[in-house]
């Protein structure tokens, strides 16, 4: 898996989610774009956007508890950092996409990188 979080967003598609103010702090949005399932998350006044994907079993990963930047798969516990998608327990050893967000005029964005 690639970390999107780590592309220049000028290389990427950003993909409008809806209004900044629908996600309060401490909340996530889930939502699909391109057939790519992603949980957006805003977590200390930042926003986050991952796969909702656990690597360990392709199992919904959003629905996780979220202990500050680290969300825990409900199905076996494997813990990812949002910020980067890094895997940081097991069961899971394979990183989750992490995709640059922005917000452009009220709205929150997803980047995806350019289809080649």
């Amino acid at each position: 898996m690639y970390n999107y979080s780590n592309i220049d967003p000028a290389k990427c598609e950003f993909v409008a989610i809806g209004p900044e103010v629908e996600l309060p702090e401490g909340k996530r949005i889930f939502v699909e774009i391109d057939n790519l399932l992603i949980v957006v998350f805003r977590v200390g006044g930042m926003l986050y956007a991952i796969a909702d994907a656990c690597t360990h079993d392709d199992g919904p990963l959003g629905d996780g508890d979220l202990e500050g930047h680290e969300i825990v798969c409900p199905r076996h516990g494997a813990r990812f950092d949002i910020q980067s998608g890094k895997a940081i327990a097991l069961p899971a050893v394979i990183d989750i996409p992490s995709y640059p967000v922005r917000v452009n005029q009220g709205n929150i964005e997803v980047g995806l990188p350019f289809k080649t």
